[in-house]
């Protein structure tokens, strides 16, 4: 996850109709089980017990801490800048909005607007992805199942 990601998670965990979505969506039957599986797959208990054993440790403990507050800080920044890309953008359309051929086609719409962003996001992340996968163990992470979509509409 790109620090724009975690920023933007954070914003959504306190909006309240996000949270009711969600709340929703836990409730469903289909989620459920689906989480049983991935916290019962073998990945998912080893990279648990590793997190708590970090926990456990006061200096693990705030080097996380620290590290996560400057994702977060550089998240924030980040959603800043391309809020105020948008702004520009809708401002030098005339307030029309782009359309989908354009440079900035997210402001078009909900699926344009994720496209473009994913995109962008990429090529903003560097390599961040492939950091992660060489911190990670990559055989705890094939055991890990699956995680379809779950349409609830």
């Amino acid at each position: 996850m790109n620090n724009m990601m975690l920023a933007q998670l954070m914003k959504d965990l306190q909006d309240p109709d996000i949270m009711a979505e969600a709340q929703k969506m836990m409730n469903d039957p289909k989620f459920q089980e689906q989480m049983k599986k991935v916290t019962d797959s073998k990945g998912f208990k080893t990279h648990m017990k590793g997190q708590q054993e970090a926990l456990k440790d006061p200096k693990k403990l705030a080097e996380m801490e620290e590290k996560m507050q400057e994702k977060l800080k550089e998240g924030n920044d980040q959603l800043e800048k391309a809020k105020a890309l948008r702004a520009t953008a809708e401002a030098e359309g005339g307030g029309k909005k782009p359309k989908a051929a354009g440079g900035d086609a997210a402001i078009e719409g909900g699926a344009a607007k994720n496209d473009s962003n994913e995109d962008d996001d990429d090529d903003q992340a560097g390599g961040a992805a492939a950091e992660d996968d060489k911190e990670g163990d990559n055989d705890v992470e094939d055991d890990m199942p699956d995680i379809p979509n779950l349409s609830l509409n």
